[in-house]
């Protein structure tokens, strides 16, 4: 069902269509990234979290070569980070893990995108199955999963980020 709910999500906008369904797995960033043929850090990986006392989730989505950073998190949410089990997860979202995502979700959760996925142009989340995504501009991304706003909460790719900047400036020399 959750796939369908996407699916459904999607319709609002004429974008059913461009949901992509994969012959093979892409229910983790390295094989989302070998399904689609990019580099994993495109992959918006959504994470479920515990929110506060009302027993809501918070989702976040990341780029997926991120590290929830736990004291920017606790800054930013005034709670310590503590993901959902696999079974919570599904009961929140309506998606298994391997397939969660932003749209379609069966409660209505607050999603908050993470910055390190500015550094790209589109990125590919999920569509509800092990196997599905969509390729979103970062405002498409934002519109469809009625993010609530733009957070930094993750850690891990200012460092590759600066990497790849080093390495085009040596190699401009």
């Amino acid at each position: 069902m959750s796939f369908e709910s996407v699916q459904a999500h999607f319709k609002q906008w004429n974008r059913e269509q461009d949901v992509m369904v994969f012959d093979t797995s892409s229910a983790t960033v390295e094989l989302a990234a070998e399904a689609i043929g990019v580099i994993p850090a495109r992959i918006a990986k959504t994470i479920s979290f515990r929110g506060d006392e009302d027993g809501k989730a918070i989702l976040i989505v990341a780029a997926g070569d991120t590290k929830i950073d736990n004291k920017k998190f606790r800054q930013r949410f005034g709670i310590k980070p503590r993901m959902l089990s696999p079974e919570e997860v599904l009961e929140q979202t309506g998606h298994a893990v391997g397939g969660v995502c932003p749209f379609g979700l069966k409660n209505e959760l607050d999603v908050y995108l993470d910055i390190s996925m500015k550094r790209f142009t589109t990125v590919f989340p999920a569509c509800g199955s092990a196997n599905s995504a969509i390729e979103l501009t970062n405002d498409e991304l934002q519109q469809f999963s009625s993010a609530k706003e733009w957070v930094d909460v993750c850690k891990g790719w200012e460092q590759e980020e600066e990497k790849e900047s080093i390495a085009l400036n040596n190699n401009g020399n």
